[in-house]
């Protein structure tokens, strides 16, 4: 008992017509990193909420050094030393890094602002994660997956207790994770809980010490992780077994429908190679390497500098977005939220917005033809909502990020472009989003994947093109996929 730091009682959060948390008691302990798994909805969001002060919970209590929190607030919680780093970030996006690291609580000189002084932290703390951030660089402009780090850097920078963290991986590589990684086992060393949130079992089994199950509101158990296997846990998580493995395909690999020669622009160089009929060509990489980048360059988000873009052979000059929608070439994004769907309208309106010329008799929309596409696209995909009418920001992640998915589907895309398909969704949403990539190829279309993930590329992926720091480094055909090789290409080496 004399470990016990941190304690949910009989805590019950509602909802209208959903009980997001049931009756849910937890103990964690100082110095242990304690792992919350669970399905998209399962409650693990709400149970952060809580202890972070975000919400209030309609019964139960939060115990915090063997006493309860009255009056629970976050800066209350913050001046425990309770720190969360959300999925979603919480970054004013036009301050600059250093600003965001101290954002409400800016450190002085005298009268003045010490600005010299944040800098400076702030490229400390970023050294001790070994990363390269300019700290005076606006965060609108960095990437996602460096936004990641800030978030991380931000948290860190506080005299913490409880560092609380919600798939803080989704958007990292390999390198960029073993970083995260020896921190999490620094802070654990210094007595820090460290109650860490992710769907990705192989992290559960490397890092935590204890974790809690959670599914349908419920805390199902708290297991010693070294008492537990992955298919165990997996079978708590989601009440049934379901195998890790990728689905198997039966594809025929047709002549090229896209190629790109000596593409430059948007920070990469000289990027060349081509996509074929039923293909999932992998895009590998670590962060910073360029593959988004070149997507953006391909999708005509960005402009390039010079290069080519060749359609069944011809040359085609994407200089738009819609240039690309009408060489049918879809982007379903990295950021879902914010750049993939419209959270705060219902899944109806975000599937049929790519097509609402098509639906129109006149001025007239075609209900009776719009309710089709809408049925045989949430079927088709399986996405699970009690209405039509629901609105997007009430999904889990992977049905949302089946909705954009159907989006682009409807406009008979035959080019689909997935940067991080899986980031943030649970194991099953996982299976469901590659069974739904392999009928995709099967039915004629073309993929090109962007992943994090090395079991992901190297399960999914029919061939790789492998960047690092904008440039293309190498390929990889199916039977020369070896992850030794792969980390060596991703680091530089040609």
């Amino acid at each position: 008992m004399s470990d016990l730091l941190l304690s949910l009682e009989n805590v019950t959060k509602l909802y209208p017509g959903v009980v997001a948390i049931d009756d849910v008691s937890v103990d964690f302990n100082k110095a242990e990193v304690h792992a919350l798994v669970g399905e998209n909805g399962a409650g693990k969001s709400t149970m952060i909420k809580v202890i972070a002060g975000a919400i209030k919970p309609e019964r139960g209590n939060l115990v915090f050094e063997n006493e309860k929190i009255e009056n629970i607030s976050p800066e209350l919680i913050k001046k425990k030393g309770i720190e969360v780093v959300y999925q979603e970030f919480n970054l004013a996006p036009d301050l600059a890094v250093y600003e965001n690291i101290f954002l409400g609580d800016y450190k002085k000189k005298g009268l003045f602002l010490d600005k010299k002084g944040m800098i400076e932290k702030t490229r400390r703390i970023f050294e001790s994660l070994n990363i390269q951030i300019d700290p005076e660089i606006r965060v609108k402009d960095l990437t996602v997956a460096y936004m990641q780090l800030v978030e991380i850097a931000k948290a860190i920078s506080k005299d913490v207790k409880v560092l609380i963290m919600d798939e803080p991986t989704a958007a990292l590589t390999t390198a960029e994770t073993e970083v995260l990684f020896k921190l999490i086992r620094r802070l654990k060393a210094e007595g820090v809980l460290v109650i860490y949130v992710s769907h990705r079992m192989e992290e559960i089994f490397s890092l935590a010490d204890r974790v809690t199950v959670m599914r349908d509101g419920k805390k199902i158990k708290t297991l010693n992780i070294e008492d537990t296997s992955r298919k165990d846990l997996i079978s708590h998580m989601v009440g049934r077994e379901v195998s890790e493995s990728y689905p198997e395909r039966n594809v025929v690999i047709g002549n090229e429908v896209l190629r790109v020669e000596n593409l430059t622009g948007n920070g990469v160089r000289n990027i060349s190679f081509d996509l074929k009929k039923g293909e999932i060509l992998g895009l590998a990489g670590l962060v910073g390497a360029g593959r988004t980048e070149l997507v953006r360059l391909i999708y005509g988000a960005e402009r390039p500098d010079s290069g080519s873009i060749f359609r069944n052979g011809k040359t085609v000059s994407i200089n738009s977005p819609k240039d690309a929608v009408g060489q049918g070439i879809a982007l379903i994004p990295e950021d879902r939220k914010q750049q993939g769907v419209l959270l705060e309208k219902s899944i109806r309106h975000n599937i049929t917005l790519t097509i609402l010329k098509k639906l129109r008799k006149g001025i007239i929309m075609d209900t009776a033809k719009e309710q089709a596409i809408i049925d045989r696209q949430s079927a088709d995909l399986m996405i699970k909502s009690p209405s039509h009418e629901q609105l997007v920001k009430n999904l889990s992640g992977g049905n949302q990020q089946k909705v954009v998915l159907a989006k682009w589907l409807v406009t008979e895309s035959d080019i689909l472009i997935f940067d991080e398909p899986t980031r943030g969704i649970d194991v099953g949403a996982k299976q469901e989003i590659y069974k739904i990539m392999n009928g995709l190829v099967e039915a004629g279309k073309s993929i090109i994947m962007i992943s994090s993930e090395m079991e992901e590329l190297l399960g999914m992926s029919d061939r790789l093109i492998v960047m690092a720091e904008g440039d293309q480094v190498g390929s990889m055909e199916k039977d020369e996929f070896d992850k030794n090789k792969l980390l060596d290409m991703e680091s530089g080496d040609k």
